[in-house]
C-alpha cells in the first residue's frame, strides 16, 4: 500500500540512506509492532482519560524496552549483571547506539502524542542517567538494580515554581542534620513529569549559601512515594496530559547523605550534561508529532471536497503543505545527522561539540511542530478544532505544541544558549590554536 506523503522519514519510505545499517533497520522492524500493541493501540483513549494504566510500564519492562530510553552507550555491565543481554529484535545491549535511541524515540511517539510514551520513558530517560554517570558504587548498588528492571521508578526534579530554564535559581535547600547523617530537604518542585508514580527523584538542591548561584547546586536522590515529609499532586496541563505532571512539596525530608550524586556544588555541571539527552529526545519526538499532524492533513485534503473539487486541487492548500513539508524534512534530516554524529564521537566530546547545537535543535523542533500542527488544524477546518472525529488527533497535537517549546529549556533561552555556547567553543578553539601544538581545546 502506498504511504501518505510525509508520513514516514525517507529511510522508511523505501529511499536509500547512508546513515542507517541493517542493525537499525532490524531494530525498527522489531519494535514497531511491539510498541503498537503495548501502547499505540490505546494511546489516544488513555490520553483522553489522562492516565496510562500502571501495568503498561511493567509490560515495557518485561519486554526489555525500558533500557532503550537511556542515552547511548547503555550501561552494559549493569544490564548484563541484571540478566538483560539483548533488547527486542536480538539487539545486543553493547551494540545499542544513538541511532537506535532515536529510532526508539520516534516509534514511541508514532501515535502523534507525547503523553502516553512520556508516561513510560521520561523518568528512565532523564532521572536514571545521573545515577549511572555520577553515583558512587554504593549508590548505584542501592538504586540501579530495581530502576533498570522497572521494579521501581525515578524522575528528574529540577524545575520549581520560580526556577525553570534558569536552573541556577533553584531554591530547594538541602542542609546536613546535626548528626551529619542526613540532608534535610525543604522546598517545592513543579512540572515534574512522572513524579506522581516515582519512588525516587534525582533532584537539584541547594547545598550552598542562598547567593551561591550555580556553584551551590548539588544532585541528590530523594525518596518520594510514601516518604515522610513528601507530598505530591498531579497538575492539570494543556497537553501531554497522561504523562503525570506533578507538584512536589518537601517539608524537612530526611535523605541519607550517601544519596548525594558526585560532589557537592557540582550539580549544575551534572544537570547540563543530562540536558543534552533530554533535548535530543524532545526533538526526536516533536519531529514525529509534526509528521503525524502533516501527513494526517495531507490524507484529509486528498479526500475532502470544497467548491466542487478535492482540497488538494486548491493551490493555496498545496502551498501550505509544501512549506510545512520542507521544514519537516529539513528538521528530520538534522535529527538524523545529530544521532549519526553521536555514534562517531566520544560522549564527552559530543557533549562539548554538540551542546549548543542540541539546544538549537530542540528549539527548532518546537518551531517546526508549531508550523505543521497549525497547518494541519487549518486544513482540517472545523474538524481540526473539534475534540472528536476526523480531526481529533491534530487538535490534540496542536495543544501539545507548548509542551515542546517550553520544557527542557524554553525556546528563547535555548536560542540564546545555542549562540553563547557556539561563541564559547569558537573562542576556546581559537585560543588553543594561538597557544600552539599540544594545547588542550
Amino acid at each position: 500500500m502506498a504511504q501518505v506523503p510525509f508520513s514516514e522519514p525517507p529511510w522508511l519510505m523505501g529511499l536509500p540512506s547512508p546513515i542507517y545499517n541493517n542493525s537499525h533497520r532490524k531494530w525498527q522492524a522489531a519494535i514497531r509492532p511491539l510498541i503498537q500493541k503495548l501502547l499505540h493501540d490505546r494511546a489516544v483513549e488513555w490520553d483522553v482519560g489522562e492516565t496510562v494504566p500502571e501495568h503498561v510500564f511493567g509490560e515495557f519492562a518485561a519486554a526489555n524496552l525500558l533500557p532503550a530510553a537511556l542515552p547511548a552507550p547503555l550501561p552494559v555491565e549493569w544490564l548484563k549483571r541484571l540478566g538483560i543481554h539483548e533488547l527486542p529484535g536480538g539487539l545486543k545491549v553493547e551494540d545499542f547506539d544513538s541511532l537506535h535511541s532515536a529510532i526508539f524515540g520516534d516509534e514511541m511517539t508514532r501515535s502523534g502524542l507525547a503523553g502516553p510514551g512520556g508516561s513510560i520513558t521520561t523518568g528512565m530517560a532523564f532521572g536514571v542517567p545521573p545515577i549511572i554517570k555520577f553515583g558512587s558504587k554504593a549508590v548505584q548498588e542501592r538504586f540501579l538494580p530495581e530502576l533498570l528492571t522497572g521494579k521501581r521508578r525515578a524522575c528528574i526534579a529540577i524545575t520549581e515554581p520560580d526556577a525553570g530554564s534558569d536552573v541556577a535559581g533553584v531554591t530547594t535547600t538541602a542542609f546536613k542534620s546535626d548528626c551529619g547523617k542526613y540532608y534535610i530537604v525543604n522546598g517545592t518542585k513543579k512540572w515534574i513529569t512522572n513524579g506522581i508514580w516515582s519512588d525516587y527523584a534525582t533532584m537539584a538542591v541547594r547545598t550552598g549559601d542562598p547567593g551561591s548561584g550555580p556553584f551551590g547546586l548539588s544532585l541528590l536522590v530523594v525518596p518520594l512515594k510514601g516518604h515522610p515529609g513528601v507530598s505530591m499532586r498531579r497538575l492539570k496541563v494543556g497537553g501531554q496530559v497522561s504523562a503525570g505532571t506533578t507538584y512536589i512539596e518537601l517539608d524537612d525530608v530526611r535523605v541519607p547523605v550517601e544519596n548525594l550524586l558526585g560532589e557537592e556544588g557540582h550539580g549544575m555541571l551534572y544537570i547540563m550534561t543530562n540536558f543534552n539527552h533530554e533535548r535530543m529526545a524532545i526533538a526526536v519526538g516533536a519531529t514525529r508529532q509534526a509528521r503525524v499532524a502533516l501527513s494526517s492533513a495531507f490524507a484529509y485534503v486528498m479526500k475532502r471536497e470544497a467548491f466542487g473539487k478535492p482540497l488538494i486541487q486548491q493551490a493555496v492548500v498545496r502551498h501550505r503543505l509544501a512549506k510545512a513539508g520542507a521544514l519537516l524534512e529539513s528538521q528530520s534530516a538534522w535529527v538524523e545527522q545529530f544521532a549519526y554524529q553521536m555514534t562517531k564521537l566520544p560522549r564527552n566530546k559530543a557533549d562539548k561539540e554538540l551542546g549548543g547545537l542540541t539546544a538549537l535543535l530542540k528549539a527548532h523542533s518546537g518551531m517546526v511542530l508549531k508550523e505543521c500542527a497549525e497547518v494541519a488544524v487549518l486544513l482540517f477546518g472545523g474538524n481540526g478544532f473539534t475534540k472528536s472525529g476526523q480531526g481529533m488527533i491534530v487538535e490534540m497535537i496542536y495543544r501539545e505544541v507548548p509542551g515542546i517549546r517550553i520544557p527542557g529549556g524554553s525556546e528563547d533561552v535555548m536560542l540564546d544558549l545555542a549562540v553563547r555556547q557556539l561563541v564559547k567553543l569558537y573562542q576556546s578553539k581559537t585560543e588553543a590554536l594561538t597557544a600552539g601544538p599540544g594545547a588542550k581545546i
